[in-house]
């Protein structure tokens, strides 16, 4: 993990090389400078903060201050005064500055203000890092993630889309096989032909031979006029069989021949049609124990079964949760109007301990629902007592308002409206301490 820089400006020599040496034994990567000219040369793509005296020669630390804010207002700089310019510091902290202390100060409380500036400093990259991906035309990469899985799932797509064979697409419900059945056809060689979805649990009963395989003229009751089924219309391109493990048996039976033969007999008709067509077929669950089960034909499963994809769920994919969620809270905030939303610390670390049974449809779901205030629990959560329900809610509101205020307990009873000794037997009772949050 690489860690943000902390930027330390103080021109007396043993008080730098003292301070830098207590930070670096804290853990943190420290770049001392003597001269404040020469910490300036920042970016606003830089991820750390600055600490910095006041009183210097050539460049002082409120100049520093000011360009540093010129750079980006949202960098944290802390600044050190000595006693009698406290009231320059307080005024400063007006203007923009993080922190301050006064000379001498204790290391445990530089520490502590460091970790409370950093903490800051990357909830503020995170948010641009995600507002950037949620506002990222969504064309020019359809599965959002870089993690590990997605970085397979997508070479996975590239290599057999171009083949132009028949694949079976398999995952949990919710995790996007319709989209990836939509890249096989869009990146391989029939994309100039169509793509007719079927989805095998809606065909109405009893017409679902109809719908797929069509019928001739006069062939059935109340219609005279012929009907070209979804299998013949996608003749050309590629036909995708969505939860083709909802298929009845009968039908199976009749789709195999299908897939053997390249020919399609419409009810009613003298003979069969050829057909050229690519078949792109969806499961949500492992149709080998379909097959066991006796749900699912055996030689049809080994048709569809030139090619498999798996599609990981959102609990297998780590950080790309976060990703997710930011370009859906987008599209919802610039649908709602809410273009000042932002995600803070307790709903980042609330979306990283969900499981997301229901994947990437259920965090879309979500994200709307944090946008528009209304996002309390999953469905697991939901499972629970309403006491213990309540008891995460309460926990929550107060972990995202000491992280909003960096472990300062005043703040809070004023956000929360809590008296001081109710919110300390809140804490207690969940465990919370403010100092986990400095």
């Amino acid at each position: 993990m690489t860690l943000a820089p902390v930027i330390f400006v103080e021109d007396d020599d043993q008080l730098r090389l003292a301070t830098t040496q207590a930070l670096e034994l804290a853990g943190f990567d420290v770049r001392a400078f003597a001269r404040a000219d020469d910490a300036a040369a920042i970016s606003q793509d830089f991820a750390g903060i600055v600490v910095t005296d006041i009183r210097m020669p050539h460049m002082d630390g409120l100049e520093l201050l000011a360009a540093v804010r010129l750079i980006d207002p949202e960098i944290p700089v802390v600044l050190i005064t000595g006693h009698g310019d406290i009231a320059m510091a307080v005024r400063a902290m007006r203007d923009g500055a993080a922190d301050f202390l006064t000379k001498p100060f204790a290391t445990d409380h530089l520490i502590a203000a460091v970790r409370r500036s950093l903490a800051h400093r990357a909830l503020v990259m995170d948010n641009r890092h995600l507002r950037a991906l949620a506002d990222a035309p969504a064309a020019s990469e359809p599965l959002i993630g870089d993690s590990p899985p997605m970085q397979r799932l997508r070479q996975v797509i590239r290599q057999l889309a171009v083949a132009d064979i028949d694949v079976l697409v398999e995952g949990e419900t919710g995790t996007g096989k319709e989209l990836v059945a939509t890249m096989l056809h869009r990146e391989g060689p029939r994309r100039a032909r169509p793509l007719i979805a079927v989805n095998c649990g809606a065909l109405p009963e009893g017409l679902a031979e109809i719908e797929l395989f069509g019928h001739a003229a006069d062939s059935v009751p109340q219609t005279r006029l012929s009907r070209t089924g979804h299998i013949a219309s996608s003749s050309g391109g590629t036909l995708l069989l969505d939860e083709i493990d909802s298929m009845p048996l009968t039908m199976q039976a009749r789709l195999l021949r299908v897939l053997e033969e390249r020919e399609v007999h419409p009810i009613g008709a003298e003979r069969p049609h050829a057909v050229d067509l690519r078949v792109v077929a969806t499961s949500k669950i492992d149709l080998a124990e379909a097959v066991k089960a006796g749900s699912f034909r055996a030689d049809l499963l080994y048709r569809l079964h030139t090619a498999r994809i798996r599609v990981p769920p959102l609990r297998e994919r780590g950080d790309d949760v976060v990703a997710l969620f930011a370009t859906f809270a987008g599209e919802a905030a610039r649908l709602f109007g809410r273009q000042d939303w932002r995600i803070d610390a307790a709903t980042q670390s609330r979306l990283r301990h969900h499981d997301w049974p229901g994947n990437v449809r259920e965090l879309r779901n979500a994200a709307t629902e944090a946008v528009l205030g209304t996002w309390t629990a999953g469905p697991d959560a939901l499972a629970k007592p309403l006491a213990a329900r309540v008891a995460d809610y309460e926990a929550g509101e107060i972990r995202a308002a000491l992280t909003s205020s960096r472990g300062r307990v005043a703040p809070v009873l004023a956000t929360l409206g809590l008296p001081r000794k109710t919110l300390y037997d809140k804490m207690k009772r969940f465990g919370i301490s403010p100092g986990d949050f400095k």
